[in-house]
């Protein structure tokens, strides 16, 4: 069973930095591609940002491209995403995700979410 642990996640004023971190079980990070979603209220869950295993490879969602940046260091079973210039509509809940490919991400397993509010 993989288990995945979001944190970091509060309020914070519009223009703020923020890090999440999502800490897993080893299994999580033997070989799996791993992401970041995000989901606002009344709205479907949405990609944000995902890293390959050794971490050379990351994608961005449009919304959050120049302002996000994902990472890893699999010496901790981490992934961490560092979010700033936050605006209001990045308020949701994020959710981290393991996947077993990078190149067709389908996730496998969550986390059970951390929130983040961004006033403005």
């Amino acid at each position: 069973q993989v288990q995945l642990t979001e944190s970091g996640g509060r309020l914070v004023q519009a223009g703020d930095s923020l890090r999440l971190s999502c800490a897993g079980s080893a299994r999580a990070y033997t070989s799996w591609a791993m992401a970041w979603f995000r989901q606002a209220p009344g709205k479907e869950r949405e990609f944000v940002a995902a890293v390959s295993y050794v971490g050379e490879r990351t994608t961005y969602a449009d919304t959050v491209k120049g302002r996000f940046t994902i990472s890893r260091d699999n010496r901790v079973n981490t992934i961490y995403l560092q979010m700033n210039e936050l605006k209001p509509n990045d308020t949701a809940i994020y959710y981290c995700a393991a996947a077993p490919s990078y190149s067709s991400f389908t996730p496998q397993y969550w986390g059970q979410g951390t929130q983040v509010t961004v006033s403005s």
